[in-house]
């Protein structure tokens, strides 16, 4: 099986809180892999050790073949965090033109990137001005430029309501079909339907890793809010 990322009992400690403990994980090229928790379980921390962004204390990461951080990763490597990167003093076009400024190689142009997202009737549409969805496809936008085989989605579905979340879901189901890996983070457990595997974090540690169909043959659950107390029990 070929790895888009291998974390390996991966530590991370911060003045004298131990964030992540011990942790593995495996991501597979080509998945849309659902990193699901309560807030405050680790899921931002290891998605910005997995991105280069935090420093660990021991362990491995292993993203695209190559050590964590390491300067060719950056040309392939899209993350959008919780709150949207964007500037909001620009236009849509201007922004994403901006980001793709910072690359030495762009697969697509600013355009065909905002035709991805169903952006380019608001090409000219100051960022500030977007609503709540739209400036979402935006901030997933910006991840798209370069050439990104890996995108790393902090919470993106965040406060939008279930039309636009399904949207974005439909987007990232493209974007999979295109070959690349997506990591998504959520706390919503309804989400995790969506994805093809899951990897349910708790206190910084793995819980469960596996498809939502195994989760919930191990617990003989159905709902997944109900999958992960069983898991807690389990512990």
């Amino acid at each position: 099986m070929s790895l888009a990322i291998s974390c390996s009992q991966l530590n991370v400690v911060r003045g004298k809180n131990h964030i992540l403990h011990d942790l593995n994980l495996e991501v597979p090229r080509g998945a849309i892999m659902g990193l699901l928790g309560p807030s405050g379980s680790g899921k931002t921390t290891l998605m910005r050790a997995i991105v280069g962004l935090q420093k660990i204390q021991s362990g491995a990461i292993e993203v695209l073949g190559q050590p964590a951080a390491s300067k060719p990763l950056r040309e392939v490597i899209g993350y959008s965090t919780q709150s949207a990167s964007v500037y909001s003093d620009l236009t849509c076009i201007e922004n994403i033109r901006y980001f793709s400024a910072l690359y030495a190689h762009n697969e697509k142009s600013p355009e065909e990137i905002l035709e991805e997202v169903d952006l380019t009737r608001n090409s000219h549409q100051m960022a500030n001005s977007l609503s709540g969805g739209e400036r979402a496809r935006l901030a997933l936008a910006t991840t798209l430029v370069g050439s990104p085989e890996l995108l790393v989605l902090d919470e993106p579905t965040v406060g939008l309501d279930p039309v636009l979340r399904v949207q974005l879901w439909k987007l990232f189901y493209q974007l999979a079909a295109q070959g690349k890996t997506l990591l998504i983070s959520s706390h919503v457990m309804d989400e995790a339907d969506s994805c093809n595997s899951l990897v349910l974090l708790r206190n910084g540690r793995t819980l469960a890793q596996g498809t939502p169909a195994e989760l919930r043959e191990q617990t003989k659950q159905k709902r997944m809010d109900d999958v992960f107390i069983a898991l807690i029990g389990e512990e």
